[in-house]
Order: C-alpha cells, then sequence, then structure tokens
C-alpha cells in the first residue's frame, strides 16, 4: 500500500533511506526472477501451461481420494476462525491483495519449514503433505463472503501451485479463479495445478465462505533448472520477504495453540460442573 503524504512528510531520514532502498532492490529483483522465471520455465520436464492436471505429478491424488477427512480436519480448526492470522498480517508484502478482514490463512508449511504446533491440529493433512516431493509452502486459505482479490503474480516459475477444493459455496460459479483468460471453478474434493507466475485474481461473490488447502512445490525440471531453483529459494530465505513473515508465522502460530488449549481447558471445567 503506498504511503501517504503525511507519512511521508513524518518519516525520519533513516526511515525514508529504508524505503528508498528496498524500493530499489525490489525493481532489481522483480527484472532478475523474470529472466529467471523464463529460464526455469524452459527448463521443465513436462508441456508447460498455465493450468494442469494433477494427476501428472507424483503424490497428489491422494488429496483427492482423502479430502473429506482434510476437510474434517479444517472444520476443526474453523472452530476458533478469530485467531487464524489475516494474509497480510503475516507477510505486509501482500498488503495489495489482501485488504480488509476477509482473508485468513492458517499455514502448515512457510518455505519448506514445517509448523510443528499448526500441522498437529491437522495431522492427516500433514501426512500427505510429507510425501509430496519437495513440498516448499502449503496452508489453508479462508476467503470470507463477497470478497476480491486483485490480479497478481507469484514470485517464481519454479514452484508450481496446487488447490484442493474443500469448503465451497453452494453457488459455486460466483466463486472463481481466474488464471490468465482462463476461469476455474473450485469443486468439493477437485484439485488442479497451476503456474501462478501467471497473472490470477479471485472473486467470491456469495455470501458464504470459501476455503481451499493450497501447497507450493517445486517445478519438475531437468538438472541445471533444479541446481538453479534451489539456490535461489535458498537465497530467497535471507530476505525480508521470508524473515518477517517467518518470525510472525510463529507468534501465530503459538497465539493459535494457547486460544485452542483455553477452550478445551472451559469445556473441561463445564463438563465437571
Amino acid at each position: 500500500m503506498a504511503s501517504t503524504a503525511n507519512e511521508k512528510r513524518d518519516e525520519t531520514f533513516g526511515e525514508w533511506f529504508r524505503r528508498k532502498k528496498r524500493g530499489k532492490i525490489r525493481k532489481a529483483g522483480k527484472l532478475t526472477i523474470r529472466r529467471l522465471s523464463e529460464f526455469l520455465r524452459s527448463q521443465s520436464t513436462f508441456e508447460d501451461a498455465p493450468v494442469m492436471d494433477p494427476a501428472n505429478f507424483p503424490g497428489l491424488t491422494a488429496f483427492t481420494e482423502d479430502w473429506e477427512t482434510i476437510q474434517a480436519e479444517l472444520n476443526e480448526i474453523l472452530k476458533h476462525r478469530d485467531a487464524i492470522p489475516l494474509f497480510h498480517e503475516i507477510s505486509k508484502d501482500q498488503v495489495r491483495i489482501s485488504l480488509g478482514d476477509k482473508w485468513r490463512t492458517f499455514i502448515l508449511y512457510g518455505f519448506g519449514e514445517k509448523l510443528e504446533k499448526n500441522c498437529s491440529q491437522a495431522p492427516v493433512t500433514t501426512s500427505l503433505l510429507e510425501k509430496v516431493p519437495n513440498l516448499q509452502t502449503a496452508w489453508f486459505s479462508i476467503l470470507g463472503p463477497d470478497h476480491h482479490i486483485p490480479a497478481h503474480r507469484g514470485v517464481t516459475t519454479g514452484i508450481l501451485r496446487a488447490h484442493l477444493g474443500l469448503n465451497i459455496p453452494k453457488d459455486a460459479e460466483k466463486c472463481r479463479l481466474r488464471i490468465v483468460d482462463e476461469i476455474v471453478v473450485w469443486k468439493p474434493g477437485k484439485m488442479f495445478v497451476f503456474d501462478d507466475t501467471y497473472e490470477h485474481e479471485v472473486w467470491n461473490e456469495t455470501n458464504e465462505e470459501r476455503v481451499v488447502l493450497i501447497f507450493d512445490f517445486d517445478r519438475p525440471m531437468r538438472y541445471w533448472g533444479r541446481m538453479i531453483n534451489k539456490l535461489f529459494v535458498k537465497g530467497l530465505k535471507f530476505t525480508a520477504y521470508y524473515q518477517e513473515p517467518r518470525k510472525k508465522m510463529q507468534g501465530y502460530e503459538e497465539h493459535y495453540e494457547n486460544v485452542v488449549r483455553r477452550a478445551e481447558e472451559n469445556v473441561e471445567k463445564m463438563s465437571h460442573k
């Protein structure tokens, strides 16, 4: 979100310098990543397309076979919905696309790092994710009614994204994802894979909540593509893009666990009355 005129006037020289520096780094980074993405896409071991069949990737069909168990774990998590952070509370880099209070994310994996306490809330989901080759990130994406996520692009073509439909509004056609010029409608228990560096945006024009399991994994590539992508992801972990959300994820994980524990203690106290 752009700074207002008053905010810019009130900032110190140090804050101004850091803001300008970050802007220049981001601009240079985008150019480098664009060129890198072109190379990584050329290294694919399969025919590339914006939207892909999950059957082409090992370890993904198990999610559709056991989706109702995943949904049951999700619905237990949603009992404490207010303790789940908004997307931009985790990563301020997402503030442009995460507006208001209608997009929450319950993160299970972040950049290959398992959030143990969150994963303990969804053991079956976690066991399936553990079998996905080169898993990077995984979370339940909780989108409230009457909400729009603006058009945006992912960071690198070296990573692909899977969506598994879980809680989907009855009027599914009004809850959709546009990827370039293709419209995808989520369905309970159905999955698709896409390259999120293609422009995409989301609408939920219903009065119901939409929840999907999203996870990212390395694009299957030839040797040099795999090696360069591995180095890129490793380098990304040293940047603010990764470090800031990582610290916040741990804090929100602790908070959610505490909320669940207090709720369980209250239920136990009530049962003894």
